[in-house]
């Protein structure tokens, strides 16, 4: 194949994958909510920023998105802080919603109504940008006030040049199509730094654990900076209504790799744990659906069941972050597989025209 044509396929490639509806994974999205436009922006750092009460009339508004230095802050480089009202609308309960934010120069930090949802890049001392991230992030329901004023707040970090939110489409949008449990175990779970395989047992007393959140990352709830291994554990009664059927267990997205045992039995896992050579190996396991496949006999119907989560994170994010939590009957996880076997993948164009299989 001559250069001429490699830069040609890479160039019409390039524009398909642009031209690509916005997804999480193979979950399609509309928006709901354009935040484009005007946001209230303040230099400097405090935390009690983030609090919806704190009153940002006196902010300056600005334009997002476009790099602060065209918003009239030329070669400002540090701290800054993004705030932004929305209302959220009575037809979005019970719906699946995300907040994008494009792309942000370097790090961030977001809340809505004062929780801590999500983050990309890392804030000195241990500074890590993620410039060119599309900041996508789960919305949980409970943290929404319907019919009411909301706020969003983000908290930036810019090193060098162009900073704050730089480009992309803002907005809260639905998945219009997503993978729901037909039994939802998200809520308040457990957590517990460290390692011991002994976690996993149904007879563990565990109620001086964290309280947790699932799904949020660990970092959003007190384990900041934190990498390695942790424990989630959490205790639940399966719906009568499931009973007979092949069940799956949803575990959403966990970052990076995980262990998952119910009653004490391994029933599923992603990527090892196994050292080798040293070091634990990962590659993109933070970005695939957990489902697995419940065996007969280890789901206990009018009984209290125990799911005991082993999570190992190697940098960065970590834990149970994205949904679906739960439990989904064979028959209705298939059905959602069939409608989204056939969306496009971005990278059969590349195979496609390179002939490779």
């Amino acid at each position: 194949m001559t250069t001429d044509r490699i830069l040609l396929l890479c160039s019409c490639a390039l524009a398909a994958l642009t031209s690509l509806p916005v997804t999480a994974g193979a979950q399609e999205q509309q928006m709901v909510e354009d935040l484009n436009g005007r946001w209230k922006f303040h230099i400097g750092d405090d935390m009690a920023w983030a609090k919806p009460s704190c009153d940002d009339a006196v902010w300056d508004d600005i334009t997002a998105p476009s790099p602060w230095e065209n918003e009239g802050y030329p070669g400002y480089d540090g701290y800054a802080w993004y705030r932004k009202t929305f209302y959220a609308k009575d037809d979005w309960k019970g719906k699946v919603l995300r907040l994008h934010l494009g792309t942000i120069d370097d790090a961030d930090e977001t809340y809505v109504n004062g929780v801590f949802i999500g983050f990309g890049g890392q804030f000195p001392p241990h500074y890590i940008t993620e410039y060119g991230w599309t900041r996508d992030y789960y919305l949980p329901s409970w943290c929404l006030k319907y019919g009411e004023r909301n706020v969003i707040a983000i908290r930036v970090y810019d090193s060098q040049m162009a900073g704050g939110i730089t480009g992309g489409r803002l907005g809260i949008y639905q998945v219009t199509d997503p993978l729901r449990a037909e039994q939802s175990i998200e809520g308040t779970w457990k957590l517990r730094q460290g390692d011991d395989p002994g976690w996993k047992s149904p007879a563990l007393a565990d109620a001086s654990w964290r309280d947790v959140v699932v799904p949020l990352y660990w970092e959003t709830q007190g384990l900041k900076d934190y990498d390695g291994f942790g424990w989630y554990r959490c205790h639940f009664r399966p719906d009568p209504s499931l009973e007979g059927k092949t069940l799956i267990l949803l575990l959403g997205k966990v970052d990076d790799l995980d262990e998952t045992y119910l009653n004490g039995e391994r029933i599923g896992r992603t990527g090892s744990m196994e050292p080798r050579n040293g070091q634990i190996r990962h590659s993109n396991e933070y970005s695939q659906l957990r489902a697995y496949t419940i065996p007969p006999d280890v789901l206990k119907f009018g009984a209290d069941n125990v799911l005991a989560v082993r999570v190992y994170d190697a940098w960065l994010h970590g834990g149970i972050y994205d949904e679906p939590i739960g439990l989904i009957s064979r028959d209705r996880y298939l059905e959602w597989k069939a409608r989204h076997r056939d969306r496009t993948n971005p990278w059969d164009f590349f195979r496609k025209f390179f002939g490779q299989n």
